[in-house]
């Protein structure tokens, strides 16, 4: 049977609006409204609240975001040029509540306490890892303001299991270095005491839900299957998951 069959779920009721073709033409990994939606139940997102959406690609994120919660975006990201992702916010009518910005991730254009909410989609691996990060962030939130983070990562840290497994190592190498445990991330957002009320958890299904989306991915562009495929269907959720993990500024 089709995997675009299979692509409703009754756990994200939100994202089953958006055509998958539309994702598919934004796609840059793991299907970005499943996690989105996922995270956001841990978080408080109120209308009018002014979010950053770091790491915002081609902006899936950012429009759900401003669709589905009222609030105002900043799309920020590195790579992509603010005149495509801003194509996408003209089309799909949202233009006039999401601002897209070539941002890098260390060096944020921004003052004090300028945001509600920072959220960050399959990205937070790139460039939040590092131990004076998340305290970095915290001061571009206004008092009470959330970070909500959805990011790969595995069931064991790797330098518990003393090597990369290699179905992973295959397709991420060492790249995985940065994919910790949801509680790894729980307890260094804890430590960095910038945040306060710090929750952290795993995905349901989460490795299922990313095969049964890089399939449907493969079969939309016509392809037969992936290398991220091969290590997914190889894993079967035995290592590779995501983390969901939020905080709060006092």
């Amino acid at each position: 049977m089709p995997a675009l069959d299979h692509l409703t779920r009754d756990a994200f009721p939100r994202s089953s609006k958006y055509d998958a073709r539309w994702l598919v033409d934004l796609d840059m990994g793991p299907h970005p409204l499943w996690l989105l939606e996922d995270l956001a139940a841990d978080l408080d997102l109120r209308p009018g609240m002014r979010v950053l959406d770091l790491g915002s690609g081609l902006g899936a994120t950012s429009v759900f975001l401003a669709r589905e919660y009222g609030v105002s975006v900043v799309a920020a990201d590195l790579w992509v040029d603010p005149s495509a992702a801003g194509a996408v916010f003209r089309k799909e009518g949202v233009d006039d509540r999401v601002l897209p910005m070539r941002v890098d991730a260390h060096a944020l254009p921004f003052g004090s306490g300028s945001f509600d909410a920072i959220v960050s989609i399959d990205a937070w691996e790139y460039f939040g890892t590092g131990d004076h990060y998340p305290p970095y962030l915290a001061k571009f939130l206004r008092p009470g303001g959330q970070l909500g983070v959805a990011t790969p990562a595995l069931t064991t840290e790797v330098r518990e299991l003393g090597e990369i497994p290699d179905h992973v190592d295959r397709v991420v190498g060492a790249e995985s270095a940065a994919w910790h445990t949801a509680e790894w991330l729980r307890s260094q957002w804890a430590f960095s005491r910038a945040f306060a009320d710090v929750t952290a958890r795993t995905q349901d299904d989460a490795c299922a839900n990313w095969l049964l989306w890089e399939r449907a991915v493969m079969e939309l562009k016509g392809q037969p299957t992936s290398p991220v495929q091969s290590m997914l269907e190889a894993d079967g959720g035995a290592f590779v998951t995501f983390a969901l993990v939020t905080g709060r500024v006092a």
